[in-house]
């Protein structure tokens, strides 16, 4: 999961909560501090088992540079409430989610990232094609589902949650799995408690059916090549959730610009964040004379 160095909002950024036909949907939003928005906004999604969260340290950069961005939490993720339906959390229901959020927020055409699980859920609110883009980035997201010890991980922990998660289950497999390993890595006392309530918070049939997307996923790179978007493919040079030679053929057949983040792994926007925002700056910037 990511893992974000600190929780304290910087200057521009607000918690605000957006209403959806789908439900309300928790974000962060982004504003510059000093000056106004001359450019189109942006919207980030997160991956499995992440949140809005894990965009803190690059969401002021990316907004000085004159765009109101929005990170959120997709439904049944921390602080966005998610429901009793198992068909919500499929890829293609939660790219609808990312759809309807754009609307509601009425900033005209926007550029869109997912980071890793939150690339498969982008990919669909693309192919939909009902809102207006402007660019997509996959940021440490792959072709289709993961594969490894990522994969192994993931359908552990659909075995130890079960057919019918609970969040009695859940609190359980915290205390037994979780808890020790995450004080044991020196990770400061606010964003460890921040890590323990954000996987409590989270919708357990939510976890259970996300990670099941996130394992088997099919590989739609040929349509998402097929529209005409500028698109980019971002990721950390030391990633191992989908190795860097997959993210590079994958950016290949969607003939996609291309950034490797030296010094990071699975999380650029944590691990490298002002390089990570620069890149972007610098890509939405382009797309926005494509």
């Amino acid at each position: 999961m990511s893992t974000p160095r600190f929780l304290t909002l910087p200057p521009g950024v607000r918690r605000v909560d957006v209403a959806t036909p789908l439900g309300t949907i928790a974000a962060l939003a982004a504003s510059p501090a000093a000056g106004g928005c001359e450019l189109h906004s942006a919207v980030l999604v997160p991956g499995f088992t992440g949140s809005k969260e894990d965009f803190i340290q690059i969401l002021q950069t990316l907004a000085q540079a004159g765009r109101r961005v929005y990170a959120i939490d997709l439904p049944g993720q921390y602080e966005s409430p998610g429901g009793d339906d198992p068909d919500s959390y499929s890829c293609a229901s939660l790219g609808r989610v990312v759809t309807d959020f754009i609307d509601a927020v009425d900033q005209g055409p926007v550029h869109l990232l997912g980071h890793s699980f939150g690339g498969l859920v982008t990919r669909e609110t693309v192919l939909a094609g009902e809102i207006p883009l402007l660019s997509h980035t996959l940021m440490s997201s792959g072709p289709s589902g993961v594969k490894g010890p990522s994969r192994t991980d993931a359908e552990q922990l659909m075995a130890v949650l079960g057919g019918s998660p609970t969040r009695e289950r859940m609190n359980q497999i915290w205390w037994a799995h979780f808890e020790e390993p995450q004080k044991a890595s020196g990770l400061p006392e606010e964003i460890h408690v921040f890590l323990r309530e954000r996987m409590l918070a989270n919708h357990p049939l939510g976890l259970f059916r996300m990670a099941g997307e996130v394992t088997s996923a099919p590989d739609r790179t040929d349509e998402l090549a097929a529209v005409d978007l500028p698109k980019l493919v971002l990721y950390g040079e030391d990633d191992a959730t989908w190795p860097p030679e997959v993210q590079a053929a994958m950016a290949k057949r969607l003939d996609a610009h291309r950034v490797v983040i030296p010094g990071a792994a699975h999380s650029p926007a944590v691990e490298a964040p002002e390089t990570t925002a620069s890149a972007l700056t610098k890509f939405w910037n382009a797309a926005e004379t494509f």
